[in-house]
């Protein structure tokens, strides 16, 4: 009797898109801890260290017409007074967190 592999290819598809690894990520949690003392809660950068730092605003047109790659490069390397997240987040929890700044664009 031959068994049939059709079905192995559906199966690992579905797998892959319920992985845990992202499931599990709490990118506001994430935000919070690690971003929200420069950038505010709201992603304004109007916190006492944001407007000392001149942290961004997270929800301005020009960081949400930026590319996730180049949002995910900043998170990564850092920029200017920003620090470098590189090897303290995972890809993961940086591609999450760049899921939730968008979060901050405007309505429109």
């Amino acid at each position: 009797m031959k068994k049939s592999t059709a079905f192995l290819p559906a199966v690992v598809l579905v797998l892959g898109l319920t992985s845990p690894a992202y499931a599990d990520i709490d990118a506001a949690a994430i935000y919070k801890s690690k971003c929200a003392a420069c950038h505010g809660a709201d992603g304004k950068g109007q916190t006492v260290m944001g407007k000392t730092l001149h942290a961004r605003d997270l929800g301005s047109d020009d960081v949400q017409k930026m590319k996730s790659e180049e949002l995910e490069k900043i998170i990564t390397e850092g920029r200017n007074k920003m620090p470098s997240y590189k090897g303290k987040l995972s890809e993961a929890e940086i591609d999450a967190l760049v899921k939730y700044i968008r979060t901050f664009a405007a309505p429109k």
